[in-house]
């Protein structure tokens, strides 16, 4: 599978604490996502904030599938073990 250019989303500490937004807008990724898995679609989406596109609210879903196949590695002590309270 090819991985399509995310040119949306950008990444800006000083608009909204850093937080992926689309087009650096003060509209983060995981407020369009959350949108879609509740059940918005897109023509809704789109009439509550007009300033967004198509293309904006088709990359979100992309970017969030991007960012969960990430994988984060424990720091662990000195026996390579996962220290835990």
């Amino acid at each position: 599978m090819e991985w399509k250019r995310l040119d949306r989303i950008t990444l800006d500490p000083a608009i909204m604490g850093g937080k992926p937004c689309i087009r650096g807008m003060r509209v983060t990724v995981d407020m369009i996502v959350g949108m879609i898995a509740s059940g918005h679609d897109r023509p809704e989406i789109l009439a509550l904030y007009p300033y967004l596109e198509p293309e904006d609210i088709a990359q979100t879903p992309s970017h969030a599938a991007w960012r969960s196949a990430e994988v984060e590695t424990a720091i662990g002590n000195r026996d390579n073990t996962a220290a835990i309270d």
